[in-house]
Parts: structure tokens; C-alpha cells; sequence
């Protein structure tokens, strides 16, 4: 096991550390921007850097389907293929079996997907055929295959989901190939059921692996009940190493995952909406496409270094109104600038044991309460 992760120092259940990896190191608690397709769309790698963003995330249902693990290893692996040369984390490909649940058969061996692009070729995709998928991407962090489900489900369904994820998390560590700065992570399940959130957590740690996910969760769960799940699985995860809540999340949902001890996070929200005229700001979000900015002459938030924050409302409510490109990408950057700024606060309060404070705060103007 060559990746490596440091503990700092805690606030709390708070933890900020740092993830060394073949390809640089980032720090920890970190949120890292969605490229599924080897993009963070409207953006360039440059353009995503500037943001604060130190780690990205692709997809490896996405990549298997174009342009495929062989070309990309021929190419030099995603970070020369893609020109971002910070460390990359790959899912597996285990969302997609819930989100293109119509175009799946899942069987012990693996699982059968109907192409999404044409409806007609089928891949069949085992633990060992995603493991080596990343590994000709050169994925620094390697996700095991699983099976995310949605919720709420029965409790047979969960506990047979649970059996399932550990058996191809037990193949897909078999596969993996160890080498300095690579790794890879199990993923506990258990839908919302405590108990069976344990046993997952017991079996993956059984089998030992760089770092644990957890997902299954903001799947359509109240938060209540996602952050009830967080505090019941990271007490059972070894301190030493990364804890990563997968899809995740708002910022509130962020604030309350770091503060139940979770070290990393992705999602696609910031760049989706900032692709359909959403900003985040510190003061709560905005709709640019809304007629009172036609005029507005601030910048979107005061407090924000990026780009689009060098121009006012009224310019950006013109681009998004003309359908202009240009606003879609100021609005992205400006989104991921927005979360890796919390971020930064977020590892910063740690650090000074203010952590607390920071959330208080930070919630209080957010919400506006």
C-alpha cells in the first residue's frame, strides 16, 4: 500500500491531513471537481487549477464507453491525455449502476450494461475489468466496483447489497496492482440501517485498503439521516488513513460531513449550476438569469478573487440571458473557486482548533439567519 496520508491535527471529530500520491499531494479535509469524461465541463485544466482545485475526479463507466481504457493508456494515461497533472481519483463505474438502472443486469460475476450512447452494444464490466480499466487510465486513487443503491430500500435488499460489495471489494484489492503513489479505497454500504453500515465498515477494514468511501448516501435520504450514517461509519475507519463521502454535496452538507470526521469530497453541483446560471456566494445562492440583476452593478461576492467576481451582475445576467458560452465558464469557475475557498477556511479553522466557530459563522451568513 503506497499511498499515503498524514493526520495533521484534529479539532474535534474535524481532521485536516494531507494525501501524498505519484502525481503531488493535496490537503485534506479536500473537495475535488468532477471530470467524468476527462473534463471539468466549460473549463480548462488551467482554469481548474486556479480555483484551489488540487485533486480531480473521473468516471470509469464514462471512459470505458469513450474513448476507451486502451486509448487513453496509449495516449500516457488521463493526466497527459487530459493536461491536468495534479492527482486523480476514478469511480468505478458502481454509480452508474444505479443511475442507468434500466440499461443494467447485475450478476455475481459483474454487471451487463446496455450502452447509454446507442442503446444497443452491451459491456459487461467485472471488479477486476474496472480495477484494470483505472489502471490504464493511471488513476492515482482506484474506486473498488460496488453497487450504490437508491433510497429507501428494504432491509433484504440492503444486506444482500452489503454481502456483494464486500466480495467484489475483496476482488477488486486482488487486482489492483501495487505501485508508489497509487491506491486504492473500499466503499461501505449499508443503505440507512446502522448495523448493517457497521458490518460493511468491519468487512472493508478486514480486507485493508489506502482509504474508505462512503457512499450510497445523497441519494434522496434527509440529510438528518446522511449525517446519522456518517457518525455511525467513520468512528469504525482506521485513523491512518483518507475517508471520502462520495457525491457530496451542498456546502452545509460539507460543513457537517467534515464535522463527523470526513476528509474528502465530490459532486457535481458547483459546475452543473454554474452551467444553468446558479452562483454560490457566501451570502446564499443566486439565479443569474433573474431580472433584478439587469442592473446591478456589484460584483457577486465581494470576498471572491475569481474572474467572473472582476465583473459585475449585470454582465454576467447579460451573458447568461444571450446564451453566451462565456457566462457558463466564468460562472463554473467561479462556483469551484467558491468551494475551494471554504475548503480552505475549512482546513484553516481546523488548524486553529476554531472549527466550530468557522461552521457557525459561515452557516449564519450563508443562510442568512
Amino acid at each position: 500500500m503506497s499511498l499515503k496520508f498524514n493526520l495533521i491535527t484534529t479539532d474535534g471529530n474535524a481532521r485536516r491531513g494531507s494525501v501524498e500520491t505519484a502525481h503531488g499531494t493535496f490537503q485534506t479535509p479536500a473537495f475535488m471537481a468532477v471530470g467524468t469524461a476527462a473534463t471539468v465541463k466549460a473549463l480548462t485544466m488551467d482554469q481548474v487549477a486556479a480555483t484551489g482545485t488540487q485533486v480531480i475526479l473521473g468516471n470509469t463507466y464514462h471512459l470505458m464507453m469513450r474513448p476507451g481504457g486502451d486509448l487513453v493508456e496509449r495516449m500516457g494515461g488521463l493526466h497527459k491525455f487530459s493536461g491536468w497533472h495534479g492527482p486523480i481519483l476514478t469511480d468505478s463505474g458502481g454509480f452508474q449502476v444505479m443511475s442507468l438502472s434500466n440499461l443494467v443486469k447485475m450478476r455475481e460475476d459483474g454487471v451487463e450494461f446496455t450502452s447509454h450512447i446507442d442503446g444497443g452494444i452491451k459491456h459487461f464490466l467485472r471488479p477486476e475489468d474496472s480495477v484494470h480499466i483505472q489502471h490504464q487510465l493511471d488513476s492515482n486513487i482506484t474506486m473498488v466496483l460496488d453497487e450504490c443503491l437508491h433510497l429507501p430500500t428494504t432491509r433484504d435488499r440492503a444486506e444482500k447489497n452489503v454481502d456483494m460489495v464486500t466480495r467484489w471489494a475483496a476482488r477488486s484489492k486482488a487486482a489492483f496492482v501495487d505501485r508508489p503513489g497509487y491506491g486504492i479505497f473500499g466503499i461501505v454500504q449499508g443503505a440507512d440501517y446502522a448495523d448493517l453500515r457497521e458490518k460493511s465498515a468491519r468487512e472493508l477494514t478486514a480486507i485493508g485498503f489506502d482509504g474508505y468511501a462512503i457512499g450510497g448516501l445523497a441519494v434522496g435520504e434527509p440529510q438528518s439521516v446522511m449525517f446519522d450514517m456518517i457518525a455511525t461509519v467513520t468512528p469504525m475507519l482506521p485513523t491512518d488513513k483518507p475517508r471520502y463521502l462520495m457525491g457530496v454535496g451542498t456546502p452545509l452538507d460539507i460543513l457537517g460531513a467534515v464535522e463527523r470526521g470526513v476528509d474528502m469530497f465530490d459532486c457535481v453541483m458547483p459546475t452543473r449550476a454554474g452551467r444553468t446560471a446558479m452562483a454560490f456566494t457566501r451570502h446564499g445562492t443566486m439565479n443569474m438569469r433573474n431580472a433584478k440583476y439587469r442592473d446591478d452593478d456589484a460584483p457577486l461576492d465581494d470576498k471572491c478573487g475569481c474572474p467572473a467576481c472582476k465583473l459585475s451582475r449585470a454582465y454576467l445576467h447579460h451573458l447568461i440571458k444571450c446564451n453566451e458560452i462565456l457566462g457558463a465558464t466564468l460562472l463554473t469557475q467561479h462556483n469551484l473557486w467558491f468551494y475551494q475557498d471554504l475548503m480552505r477556511g475549512i482546513r484553516e479553522s481546523i488548524e486553529q482548533g476554531k472549527f466550530q466557530e468557522f461552521k457557525s459563522e459561515f452557516i449564519k451568513k450563508y443562510t442568512k439567519e
